[in-house]
């Protein structure tokens, strides 16, 4: 293993977050408020994860067509203030796709599946 990769998902309601140890090892996943309470979080998420693996985090931010949705807009301007690339992660901006399924251990989270693909096709290539 020489990444994380961590796909980010905002909505109009929420953020969907998933983490993956490649292709088939789902590791973390979460649901959490649209928008974070710091600009900083979305940062500090990344190098928690690459802290506490020890591998860097490559991340993928899925984006609507529109760019002036307000949940892009948001990462946007965060990363507009830090940068996108340190040595503890990564981060692409990535449109948003159709949905394909899969099956992981962590159950009860609802559907991940388009931020698993979109990681695979994303961060793997």
């Amino acid at each position: 293993m020489d990444s994380i990769w961590l796909g980010l998902s905002p909505s109009a309601s929420s953020t969907r977050i998933l983490a993956m140890r490649g292709p088939g090892e789902t590791i973390l996943k979460a649901h959490l408020s649209l928008r974070p309470s710091s600009p900083r979080a979305v940062i500090a998420l990344f190098e928690t994860l690459a802290l506490w693996e020890g591998v860097p985090v490559r991340a993928a931010l899925v984006v609507d067509d529109a760019s002036s949705c307000p949940s892009t807009s948001l990462y946007r301007d965060t990363f507009a203030m830090f940068g996108d690339v340190t040595p503890l992660y990564s981060l692409e901006w990535v449109p948003r796709r159709a949905r394909h399924r899969r099956r992981d251990q962590l159950t009860g989270m609802g559907d991940f599946v388009d931020l698993e693909c979109m990681l695979a096709q994303t961060i793997a290539r």
